[in-house]
């Protein structure tokens, strides 16, 4: 598994923060832009990251009504993005929406299953769903995977379970991944790189676990070295 498959979170505010990660960590491939930096810079970020060859994951989370979704989708298409996510509760329309908005492009619609930082209890008591997580998420994955996106979103927890339940050509695209030696933070269900990459996740996504390192590019060297013993 190439150093390619490790998505780097961008989570800062700014396009002078951005590059000058991609300064600092010259050796990353690809470049997570999320709603934080896409709200304060805008496709500039994804234009500039792309002039310097790198992949990018759009990730909007986008859930809204088909029409206006697709209608963003066609917007987004000549980013050029790699990934661009949308949440799975918008529905099985919403999703073919954007997927058939993508069509013909260069980007791959990736379904978020269920945001890393709902614990089950929260499944249960605030989004008022009576279903073991597990299977909330395997049944919003396959709901995803039908209506023709390309990959699903997961924690580390649900690799296992959607391999099983998934075509082998979807993608699992998993975030909540950490160091063995870090904090959690506000996700509740995590995994460190050697263990999510054994259990079948195609892409890691590792923000903190770097950025915030004390040494940054140590720590980027560990995910590798990670990756390479798995």
């Amino acid at each position: 598994m190439g150093a390619d498959r490790i998505i780097v979170a961008l989570d800062v505010a700014s396009m002078d923060l951005a590059l000058a990660w991609c300064d600092r960590l010259p050796e990353v491939q690809f470049w997570k832009v999320g709603l934080e930096l896409f709200t304060a810079v805008g496709r500039e970020v994804v234009w500039e990251l792309k002039q310097r060859h790198k992949r990018v994951f759009l990730d909007l989370k986008l859930h809204d009504i088909p029409h206006t979704v697709a209608k963003t989708c066609e917007r987004l298409a000549d980013l050029g993005v790699d990934f661009v996510t949308v949440h799975s509760c918008g529905g099985k329309d919403m999703i073919t929406a954007a997927t058939q908005a993508l069509a013909g492009s260069h980007t791959q619609v990736v379904a978020v299953s269920l945001l890393t930082s709902i614990a089950s209890t929260q499944l249960v008591a605030e989004l008022q769903i009576n279903l073991p997580l597990a299977n909330y998420v395997a049944e919003m994955a396959s709901l995803a995977e039908q209506s023709g996106a390309q990959g699903i979103v997961c924690s580390p927890q649900e690799i296992a379970l959607l391999r099983s339940h998934l075509k082998p050509q979807t993608l699992l695209v998993t975030p909540g991944i950490r160091l063995a030696s870090d904090q959690l933070d506000d996700q509740k269900r995590v995994m460190t790189p050697k263990q999510a990459i054994t259990l079948g996740a195609d892409y890691l996504v590792i923000g903190r676990s770097i950025l915030a390192a004390a040494d940054p590019q140590q720590a980027w060297q560990q995910c590798q070295i990670a990756l390479r013993d798995s």
